[in-house]
């Protein structure tokens, strides 16, 4: 692959020869390049719906929900990395406030706009939601500031792989399988003052945030109670942004859910003369709150939801004591997207899970990819609920030492869940219900986010 230098660029301009794509590279940084420009600001907006606004399945507010956004300068461009406690982001809210934070010298290329995925906030979208999530990119814009930049990795035991085999039918169902894949690291990046006060931290973990979806209450879930954690710990005006992993196939490791709560809505159905034993309806549809043992597991989910945030967020701040490494070196800032096509289908029968899901061809499927390099740290974006096995064989073959995945970034695919290769082999709901045929999304997501890695000048091409 040939590819232009920035020295070759510059030396070209300077004779006034320059080839056509040297204009488009001159923006392309050394990540060699000294810090000392680095500039980070950090903000936050609530978005909490207010009560007239909720869809009639809520019953009110459990917590406060948030857009979190962080702004990286270097005197040349800037860069975003934006996290908001929905459950997903439409593109059409991705490209209108891409749009917009472009009048900020933030080109689209550079903005990572990411769901938190909580099961317990509605798809919001619309004008007003779109100006809450610009005003938190536009206050961290007006909150730039000189700043040192580090990096770190922990691990958290708090999520697991939830495909497994039902013990008792031996079929394929959501659980806890503790010998599945499951990628426990936590990495955090973390933003000073050259003095040492803390501006903002973005860190990342792959987990669904479903421990609060059937209390049918606003929550932001685990995500929104760790990011709470960390700023009330880091005081003043410090900002934590959440990053989602690759958490498609990843729960909380004690999720009543998949339990009791389960067979009392199963049963509770029976007695109407349906049978739900292999669907889901959504939410806390079905079970009857006034139920005291109801009302108790709903309780007890509410402090798990709780608990685990407080966990991962101990351990962020564990990182942040004890496992960063030296402050980057590098300011450099440098952002590509693609769009890669994978073979559709469209499924023909029903069931959750545990049974082969028969299917016809559909229309092809496009996936965004987008890749972000601040200083030393590489960000992967997958538009999309991503399997943690591609996210483990993306960092396995990154060139770059600080390489992080995150997904249901910049917009929605048309896919469902994204299994990896392998997966299809099992009877799950994300399998049986994805949209997209086996044997391309894992290859073509790890190559095509490898090859927008390439645009970086220390990332050698690789061997075709």
């Amino acid at each position: 692959m040939m590819r232009t230098t920035l020295a070759a660029c510059a030396a070209a301009l300077i004779a006034a020869a320059a080839a056509p794509d040297c204009a488009q590279a001159q923006t392309r940084p050394s990540a060699a390049a000294p810090a000392a420009n680095l500039r980070v600001g950090a903000a936050r907006v609530d978005i909490t719906p207010a009560q007239g606004d909720l869809p009639g399945n809520y019953t009110g507010v459990n917590d406060n929900v948030f857009a979190r956004a962080i702004v990286v300068g270097n005197g040349s461009t800037k860069a975003a990395m934006i996290t908001v406690d929905i459950g997903g982001m439409s593109t059409e809210t991705w490209t209108n406030v891409a749009r917009r934070a472009e009048r900020l010298g933030i080109p689209t290329a550079n903005l990572i706009l990411t769901a938190t995925h909580t099961h317990s906030v509605p798809r919001l979208s619309g004008q007003a939601f779109e100006d809450k999530v610009f005003q938190a990119i536009e206050d961290a814009n007006s909150r730039l500031q000189p700043a040192v930049m580090d990096y770190g990795t922990g691990v958290s035991y708090v999520n697991v792989n939830r495909n497994i085999i039902d013990p008792e039918n031996r079929r394929w169902w959501e659980g806890p399988n503790y010998e599945g894949v499951s990628d426990k690291t936590v990495a955090v990046v973390r933003f000073r003052t050259p003095d040492g006060k803390p501006i903002a931290v973005f860190y990342n973990y792959a987990l669904h945030a479903v421990t609060n979806g059937q209390l049918d209450m606003i929550s932001g879930d685990v995500p929104g109670e760790a990011s709470r954690y960390l700023e009330a710990t880091l005081g003043g005006d410090a900002v934590a942004v959440w990053s989602n992993g690759a958490g498609g196939d990843q729960n909380p490791i004690y999720f009543n859910q998949t339990y009791e709560l389960r067979d009392i809505r199963i049963a509770e159905y029976a007695t109407r003369g349906e049978d739900i034993s292999n669907s889901m309806p959504p939410g806390g549809v079905g079970l009857d709150r006034n139920d005291p043992r109801v009302a108790l597991l709903m309780e007890q989910q509410r402090n798990l939801t709780r608990s685990y945030g407080a966990l991962l967020a101990e351990e962020v701040l564990h990182v942040s004591r004890d496992g960063m490494e030296r402050p980057s070196a590098s300011d450099g800032i440098f952002g590509a997207q693609k769009e890669v096509s994978c073979p559709g289908r469209r499924r023909t029968n029903t069931g959750r899970g545990g049974y082969a899901g028969e299917y016809v061809d559909a229309d092809p499927i496009n996936i965004r990819l987008s890749f972000l390099l601040v200083g030393d740290v590489a960000i992967g974006g997958v538009n999309g609920e991503v399997f943690n096995q591609i996210a483990r064989r993306y960092k396995a073959e990154s060139p770059l030492k600080h390489t992080i995945f995150s997904s249901l970034t910049n917009g929605t695919a048309g896919s469902g869940y994204i299994p990896n290769d392998a997966a299809y082999g099992q009877y799950t709901f994300e399998v049986l219900s994805s949209r997209l045929k086996p044997g391309c999304a894992e290859t073509a997501i790890v190559d095509g986010l490898l090859d927008l890695m390439e645009g970086v000048e220390v990332v050698p091409p690789r061997r075709r």
